[in-house]
């Protein structure tokens, strides 16, 4: 069947099997007359008004206000919107501005369900939050029809709230992040209140139902606090909710499970006075567990509030239908009335529906009071006076960067010739950022910071679960959750109010958030594009525990896929590094922590490995994104027969293995060795702002030799970073083209198994690389064409040995990872 049959709009749930007994432990509030009848008036005009344009936008691009019944020459050419979702996020929306109006309380709202933007910008043109950052969106007649005619329109507002939405902190399209990025946007913000709903349909994700776990790693003493509102109209695009097909009973022991006190909102002849009595309630309990928390006497285990709204679906909205119901069902989704471009019948019921909220009683009309097409003033009576208290006008979504002092790290450096643990090194500079920015930087692990050797920071912070009394009230800089998406979303939320996070990881477990990590860098897209957005810190991802070393795990844990989720982004806000060593990886943290609007991801192992650079060469050598390293070349690189290019920490380390290596083999062959920091130089200019010109890339690589390129990733993304680039082709005297670039990296081949095995496996060795190079360099070097099959093959031949080594023994030769050394 398209779409769920159902006997009733608004179907209630099956009652479950629990005991009656349950109940109890959902709040029972008094609701009666806690607004006065002025208030009562003002919240249902506010939601009258903000319905009508956040349904006007769906349809109208011209007589906006109903001045005359409508036309088709009235309707938009093409409908496009989520009504279905709006009445229930008006309707919060307009008991948060009356709350903040009363209480002068500090608020963010994060809005789950980002299709329902109609509703979160009709509220912001109503309380005048739209025009002091968009100008021609005036709190007028002018104003109002731009809003509703250009919606989902070419040069309007699109669909789904973005950044170019005042007071908007999450990307409204893919769902399942809103609650983690609430509970990362009050971290350390120990003033702010932030309101997240959270639609039925969007708790269904995995995300979502590890995010209600947030509230665990909020220390009330330090941080603000989230009013979670599960909201639950019942349908998705065409069936029922699970929520919605849950009872009350079932909603109120899940939650209570979860550790909440559980206030059910859901009496539709009284609805406003339930949210306000509702939402009172909430505030006082978040105020009683903050203020116990910063009296020095926290409760332990405090139970916050969350809200559970059931309303309709469409709400307000067409009941009925070519005899389908719309109104409580998912028929009210998207929009109710597809064919009011050219059915008189849905034109008629359009007419009706937008006539039924009365809007010459909610906007001034020519010639009356006030100006024309603006709200009454009753109606406005609820709307916070102070501008930096209206939701839309929060500068905790827009201009709140404090930049963080990131530690002179050159005075950590390891000494060049030693072996160094890059994570273990880059802890050390963690540690010192903790100690400088004691409130304006985290770490967001999943659960694997020790694993990853980056537990120098242990000696100045700690972990931050509030329900561990090991950790409760410690202050600690360390969230670490086993969900990569909750880690995400509140490392998002952290980032964009304004502070500096980095998110280290198992590499082969950061493509969990590949989409979110997409979603995220859309709304810095458009927030760098939009003038009154200010910056913000980069997106730190640290990915280690890599492919080439896994020394517990196996096939599993093998997947260097997130870098090409990065590649994909938008060029001018994407950044790649792969530091060689653990000065290299130093200098990169430092200038990731600093960089500003970026999503940054470096790439680096646990293990020990050569220091080849001093800190003083490693600062120039990241600078300059790659660089020739004279040691391992051959008269330092002057006129090579073929040049080896190392991209990783692991497979660098088989570069500088084959450059010895065919020192003693085939000592005439002139090599050059390269090494690259920063991916993104290998692109053609004018790619990436990194991308190196022409004539540097030539420099660096040659004209006219052969490349043989050592890669951490998948072969294919430096293929596609490097097409366009000119002369990368050698030409015959019958000018057929050939690469003169081979191109080796992680080839999906792996298991439980040794490290070098690893690179054996996926032709990543000292053997291969120094294989290809006599066979490369042999069309340069005659000397060594005579002896490069033979030369080649005995190499390979080495490769063999070595691997029944590996398996008669179940390690790597002893030797095998000595630094190498150029006698």
């Amino acid at each position: 069947m398209p779409g769920q049959i159902i006997a009733q709009p608004n179907p209630p749930p099956d009652p479950s099997h629990l005991p009656d007994s349950v109940r109890e432990y959902a709040v029972q509030l008094k609701t009666s007359n806690v607004l006065t009848e002025p208030e009562l008036r003002a919240v249902q005009k506010f939601r009258r008004a903000a319905n009508y344009i956040a349904a006007a936008m769906i349809f109208l691009e011209d007589n906006v206000l109903l001045e005359r019944s409508l036309t088709f020459d009235d309707i938009k050419p093409r409908l496009l919107g989520h009504w279905g979702t709006c009445p229930g996020l008006v309707l919060v929306y307009a008991h948060l501005n009356r709350i903040i109006k009363k209480t002068d309380l500090d608020a963010l709202l994060v809005v789950g369900p980002g299709h329902g933007a109609p509703a979160i910008l009709a509220s912001l043109w109503i309380e005048d939050s739209l025009s002091p950052f968009w100008e021609r969106y005036t709190r007028d007649r002018a104003g109002l029809t731009r809003l509703i005619a250009k919606f989902s329109s070419p040069g309007g507002f699109p669909s789904h709230i973005n950044a170019e939405t005042p007071g908007a902190i999450h990307e409204g399209g893919e769902l399942g992040y809103a609650l983690s990025v609430a509970f990362g946007a009050v971290m350390d913000n120990p003033h702010l209140v932030v309101t997240c709903i959270i639609g039925d349909g969007e708790a269904e994700t995995g995300p979502t139902a590890t995010a209600w776990h947030g509230f665990k790693y909020i220390d009330p003493a330090e941080s603000g606090a989230v009013l979670p509102i599960l909201h639950v109209n019942g349908f998705k695009i065409s069936e029922r909710t699970i929520f919605g097909c849950m009872d009350d009973k079932e909603l109120t022991c899940l939650f209570s499970g979860y550790g909440y006190q559980v206030r059910i909102v859901d009496d539709l002849e009284n609805i406003d006075q339930d949210l306000a009595a509702s939402m009172e309630w909430a505030l006082a309990e978040i105020s009683r567990i903050q203020n116990a928390a910063r009296s020095g006497n926290p409760i332990v285990k405090p139970r916050w509030p969350v809200l559970i709204l059931r309303t309709p679906k469409g709400w307000s909205g067409p009941k009925m239908l070519h005899g389908e119901f719309i109104e409580g069902s998912f028929h009210s989704h998207q929009v109710p009335l597809p064919g009011a471009k050219t059915s008189k019948e849905e034109l008629q019921c359009l007419q009706e529906w937008l006539q039924s909220y009365g809007p010459h009683e909610l906007f001034a009309t020519k010639g009356g009071a006030g100006v024309e097409g603006a709200p009454a003033k009753e109606l406005l009576s609820i709307v916070p006076d102070k501008k930096e208290k209206k939701l839309g006008c929060r500068k905790e979504a827009y201009a709140a960067f404090e930049p963080i002092q990131v530690p002179e790290w050159v005075r950590l450096g390891v000494q060049k010739g030693s072996q160094a643990s890059c994570m273990k090194v880059v802890g050390t500079l963690l540690r010192d950022t903790i100690k400088a920015n004691p409130t304006t930087f985290r770490i967001f692990s999943p659960d694997e910071l020790v694993s990853n050797k980056l537990d120098a920071v242990f000696d100045v912070t700690g972990r931050n679960l509030q329900w561990d009394v090991a950790s409760r009230a410690q202050g600690g800089r360390v969230i670490e959750i086993l969900s990569e998406h909750t880690c995400q979303g509140m490392l998002q939320g952290y980032t964009l109010t304004g502070r500096t996070a980095l998110f280290p990881s198992y590499e082969a477990f950061l493509g969990i958030v590949h989409t979110m990590m997409v979603q995220y860098s859309k709304f810095t897209k458009m927030a760098h594009e939009t003038d009154w957005r200010h910056d913000v810190g980069s997106v730190n991802y640290l990915e280690t525990s890599t492919w080439t070393r896994q020394e517990h795990n196996g096939f599993s844990h093998q997947n260097p896929s997130f870098i090409g989720a990065v590649l994909n982004l938008k060029p001018t806000l994407a950044r790649v590094y792969l530091p060689p060593d653990a000065n290299c990886f130093l200098s990169t943290v430092a200038h990731c922590l600093r960089a500003k609007n970026y999503v940054n991801l470096m790439v680096g192992s646990k293990q020990p490995t050569p220091v080849w650079l001093s800190p003083e060469e490693a600062d120039m050598h990241c600078i300059a994104g790659a660089s020739v390293w004279k040691f391992a070349s051959v008269d330092e690189g002057v006129n090579p027969d073929v040049v080896l290019v190392g991209i990783g920490v692991e497979v660098t380390f088989e570069v500088i293995a084959a450059a010895a290596l065919l020192r003693k083999i085939t000592p005439g062959l002139r090599v050059r060795v390269v090494n690259v920091t920063d991916l993104m130089i290998l692109g053609p200019h004018g790619s990436h702002p990194h991308a190196l010109s022409n004539d540097d890339f030539d420099t660096i690589f040659t004209r006219d030799k052969n490349i043989i390129i050592n890669y951490h990733g998948y072969p294919i993304e430096v293929k596609g970073l490097l097409f366009g680039r000119p002369g990368l082709k050698s030409w015959d005297s019958d000018r057929s083209g050939k690469d003169r670039i081979t191109i080796e990296g992680y080839r999906e081949e792996g298991t439980t198994t040794s490290p070098f095995d690893m690179m054996l496996c996926n032709h990543t060795s000292r053997y291969h690389v120094a294989a290809a190079a006599i066979r490369a360099g042999a069309f340069f070097n005659p000397k060594v064409s005579t002896e490069a099959q033979a030369k080649a093959a005995y190499i390979m031949h080495m490769a063999a040995k070595d691997k029944e080594f590996i398996y008669a023994h179940g390690k790597d030769r002893e030797s095998t990872f000595d630094t190498p050394k150029f006698d």
